[in-house]
């Protein structure tokens, strides 16, 4: 009894100094630091070499209607959510530019829905995909 006693004593004290060690008296430790400001080019070009398109409304607009076109379940009414899951899906063509297989694969994942929570179908999956590299990213 004596020895648990000691051993469970000997860790809360080394874990009392772990935590104290741990603060800081410096207060703008707690402070988050402010991102650095970039303008629209240089975001443009931060988007462009990570994967990330930057569409245009009118681009993305056009990519569901192209969703629209296939099935309008691929969108179901929200437009955004099928925009920012375009821009992922640039993003799988900027990395695996020549692994159509793995693009299209990603697509049937990608884009569910509530009648559709497995994903699409691979016939599906390729038009989505081709649409995405269409009006999202085509210099992908």
């Amino acid at each position: 009894m004596r020895t648990r006693t000691t051993t469970a004593a000997l860790i809360a004290a080394g874990l009392l100094a772990t935590l104290t060690a741990c603060s800081s008296s410096d207060d703008t430790a707690d402070k988050p630091s402010t991102p650095p400001t970039l303008s629209a080019e240089q975001r443009a070009s931060a988007r462009a070499a990570a994967g990330l398109p930057d569409p245009t409304p009118e681009q993305e607009a056009a990519f569901v209607a192209a969703l629209d076109a296939i099935d309008k379940d691929i969108a179901h009414g929200k437009a955004d959510k099928a925009a920012s899951r375009g821009r992922s899906q640039c993003q799988t063509i900027h990395d695996w530019p020549k692994d159509e297989a793995k693009q299209v694969d990603l697509a049937t994942r990608r884009f569910t829905s509530p009648t559709h929570p497995e994903g699409r179908t691979q016939a599906t999956a390729e038009k989505i995909n081709a649409a995405a590299h269409k009006h999202l990213c085509p210099d992908f």
